[in-house]
């Protein structure tokens, strides 16, 4: 669990403009303090990653992540950083449109944390940004490698 004076860092790997505007209101009106970084495509991903990752104390808690992206797709990016030891702790949550099984299948194949269909409907959409952000700092356990301090 994330201490409660603690930010949980997140980082959101999303190219649509409306879905990163969405995302930060959607944090911004949660009940847990949270700092949110944006990567457009999978490429400025992985470039924020290695670059973080020289300055330990500011890897992301979690990163959000979309499916479809330009340059490399989430599966790509999904796939580095789970074969990365220095990134490997990350959880990762897709978040995207795509419900097809076969994207949740190889998603997980590939270390996803959990997979998220984003929904169409305003008011869910942001319950289910909160709850991601509720869970991830109130339920799960951070591993001690992402920089803070375990709790």
């Amino acid at each position: 669990m994330a201490t409660p004076s603690a930010a949980l860092r997140i980082l959101l790997v999303e190219d649509n403009l409306p879905d990163i505007r969405l995302t930060t209101e959607a944090l911004k009106d949660g009940h847990a303090s949270s700092t949110l970084s944006v990567a457009r495509d999978g490429v400025e991903a992985l470039e924020v990653l290695q670059h973080e990752r020289s300055t330990r104390p500011t890897l992301p808690d979690l990163i959000l992540l979309d499916l479809n992206l330009p340059r490399k797709d989430g599966r790509e990016v999904l796939r580095a950083v789970k074969s990365d030891p220095a990134l490997v702790h990350i959880p990762i949550i897709i978040l995207t449109t795509s419900s097809a099984e076969q994207d949740v299948r190889d998603s997980y194949r590939l270390g996803a944390n959990a997979y998220v269909v984003k929904p169409v409907d305003l008011d869910r959409f942001f319950a289910v940004v909160a709850a991601i952000q509720q869970f991830w700092m109130q339920a799960a356990r951070l591993a001690s490698g992402s920089g803070r301090p375990p709790s």
